[in-house]
């Protein structure tokens, strides 16, 4: 596998639709940087939110995940209980080619914050809009911004296009349109 550099992220964000909306860079004063970069892309973050309310239960189970205990939220900022997290979703719409791979990793301006962003890997021919877990690691409430950059992904191209992609599996996040809590 190879890192993909910008120029292969930028011809194929205009020929094969890989990011939409596609950003060439976005930096500015007290603002958090999105868009291309060297060698991948950070995402922005939309300003739909589901903040983790536990109301009662004792133990957060992937298999039997109560979708009530995620609050709907919409807005420019949104804050993280202390200890808590919410999930988010990623301004893009991302188009992943067969023989690609993405990492994605959280920008540092928040994880200097103890703010950590997670994102499960983007699998060959996976499509979607990201659901993104962003966690708050401080004892204080934690302020995330929508808008503005919050994860960067890395692309990684593979020798050869693999023989069963996401698409072919029928994934259960495939075409996510919002965000999508846990689906066993």
């Amino acid at each position: 596998m190879s890192v993909l550099p910008d120029s292969w992220i930028r011809k194929m964000a205009f020929q094969r639709d890989l990011i939409t909306p596609f950003a060439e860079s976005s930096r500015g004063e007290g603002r958090i940087s999105y868009g291309l970069s060297s060698y991948g892309y950070d995402m922005r973050l939309s300003e739909d939110f589901r903040i983790f309310r536990p109301g009662g239960i004792s133990v957060v189970d992937p298999k039997h995940f109560p979708s009530d205990s995620l609050e709907p939220f919409h807005g420019k900022e949104c804050l993280i209980p202390p200890g808590g997290f919410v999930l988010g979703r990623s301004v893009e719409y991302f188009r992943i080619p067969r023989e690609v791979l993405t990492i994605c990793v959280g920008k540092s301006t928040y994880a200097r914050c103890g703010i950590s962003v997670h994102v499960t890997p983007f699998e060959p021919e996976w499509e979607g809009y990201a659901t993104l877990q962003i966690a708050n690691h401080t004892p204080v409430a934690a302020k995330i911004y929508a808008n503005e950059g919050i994860a960067q992904i890395i692309f990684l191209k593979a020798e050869k296009p693999c023989e069963i992609s996401y698409a072919d599996k029928r994934g259960r996040y495939q075409a996510q349109k919002e965000i999508t809590p846990p689906i066993v």
